[in-house]
């Protein structure tokens, strides 16, 4: 008996997993350096890991962001790969060189807020470079250059295209010291007058809804009574 004949349609295809997207971001970036000279596929990597309450689309995203931006590798080739066309739709939104003005950075976290899941990858990518330690040392690198505040403007951009909540989760895996600015800036924008709240202020609880009288019920005696004076059940 010939040896059975399988298809391509038949074999299981590989599947692009969250894994897969990391060793893919530390190949792609292993030989590049940030500002810094540090290792730049640890940045890559902290974003995605910032994004571990997400769903797969969103972390294959964050691993792969600047993927577009700093190697060879195309929208196609990732679609070959088994990227999925969300993930490869997020990558290219975060892609400054894809942006039609790759020089304006604002109108460029803008564009990128449009959508609810880019913006949760580029707050990730936001939190991770305003960590206090790399703003300290880009400070200490270069002291007479002003300090870059493009990150800090763009924060209240990219919030204001997801849940809070959301954007809690990211900060408290990436970047704990941006939840203090996040809770002030929330503050902020809180223009209840709570010196001056009354009852009367509250909405008005919604009213129970009615519950239907059930009819008294005998109680049934399951044991017999107890002779009075012997004690026994007669």
């Amino acid at each position: 008996m010939s040896a059975p004949e399988f298809t391509e349609a038949q074999i299981p295809q590989p599947r692009f997993t969250v894994e897969t997207a990391k060793v893919l971001a530390e190949v792609a970036h292993n030989r590049q350096k940030d500002k810094l000279k540090r290792p730049y596929r640890d940045h890559v990597i902290a974003v995605g890991d910032a994004l571990a309450d997400f769903d797969d689309d969103i972390r294959i995203a964050g691993y792969l962001h600047d993927i577009a931006e700093d190697t060879p590798i195309t929208r196609q080739a990732l679609l070959d790969m088994g990227v999925s066309e969300r993930a490869a739709d997020i990558i290219e939104r975060v892609t400054n060189r894809l942006h039609d003005n790759p020089d304006d950075y604002q109108a460029g976290m803008h564009f990128i807020a449009e959508d609810h899941d880019a913006a949760l990858v580029k707050i990730a990518d936001n939190a991770h470079n305003s960590l206090p330690e790399r703003v300290r040392a880009l400070a200490a690198k270069w002291p007479d250059k002003p300090p870059v505040t493009k990150y800090r403007d763009a924060r209240p951009v990219l919030y204001a295209a997801v849940d809070v909540e959301e954007v809690r989760k990211i900060l408290a895996r990436v970047n704990p010291w941006l939840l203090k600015e996040l809770d002030d800036r929330l503050d902020d924008e809180d223009d209840t007058d709570y010196e001056n709240l009354t009852y009367d202020d509250a909405p008005a609880a919604e009213p129970a809804p009615a519950v239907e009288s059930v009819p008294a019920v005998e109680p049934v005696e399951t044991f017999e009574k107890a002779d009075a004076t012997t004690g026994e059940e007669k």
